[in-house]
């Protein structure tokens, strides 16, 4: 994998299981991270980088690690290395914190994919088809992450995909068309009306009280 990564030129950042020889790179950053843990009575961490190379690599490859000590109340401190590989020549701290540790998001975006967009559900027989089902899928959530985007200073602003969906999207109204506009009449007492009307407003509709 990281031979394709490189020779396509893409840039990655990659966790690795911890080894023997890993943890001798990190442990002088681990013995400040316990001194300074044992100084302050909180949790510490220090970032660092090295050149490390596996048994089945051609060449040797960046790894950035994390050397964490933990304390929580009740509980002996903990040692904690955290390893990944990268291509990257970004800071230690810049590659763990702000591009390996946003992993988590993306992993909620997923999974807002799949369980309020029903990407998964691809039960064709053909290829093609599951591939047709999940381009639409795909571009159904682009369209709600536009939705997002235009709930700012709303309580939509970080909603859901489906939270946007129920209390946007699948609300009773009254369509009205003509040659020039359409028309859409919300009952009065429709609940997040605000919300709606701001995000309307922000599409450039014209809405009206």
């Amino acid at each position: 994998m990281f031979d394709l990564l490189e020779t396509e030129g893409v840039e990655f950042v990659v966790a690795t299981a911890k080894n023997a020889v890993l943890e001798r790179l990190v442990e002088p950053l681990m013995r400040e991270a316990r001194e300074a843990s044992e100084a302050s009575g909180q949790s510490e961490r220090r970032y660092g980088h090295a050149l490390y190379r596996a048994r089945s690599w051609p060449h040797a490859r960046r790894v950035v690690f994390k050397a964490e000590v933990t304390r929580h109340p009740g509980r002996k401190a903990r040692d904690n290395p955290r390893f990944v590989i990268t291509n990257t020549r970004a800071d230690p701290e810049v590659v763990y914190r702000r591009i390996y540790a946003k992993r988590g998001d993306m992993e909620n975006r997923l999974k807002e994919l799949q369980d309020h967009l029903a990407a998964d559900r691809l039960s064709c027989t053909r290829f093609l088809a599951n591939q047709a089902r999940l381009l639409l899928h795909t571009a159904a959530y682009a369209l709600y992450q536009e939705l997002r985007l235009h709930a700012t200073g709303t309580s939509f602003a970080r909603a859901y995909a489906g939270t946007l969906r129920e209390r946007l999207i699948k609300i009773g109204a009254w369509i009205k068309t003509s040659t020039r506009r359409i028309t859409l009449h919300l009952p009065q007492d429709a609940p997040w009306q605000h919300e709606w009307r701001h995000v309307a407003r922000a599409l450039q509709a014209t809405t009206s009280a």
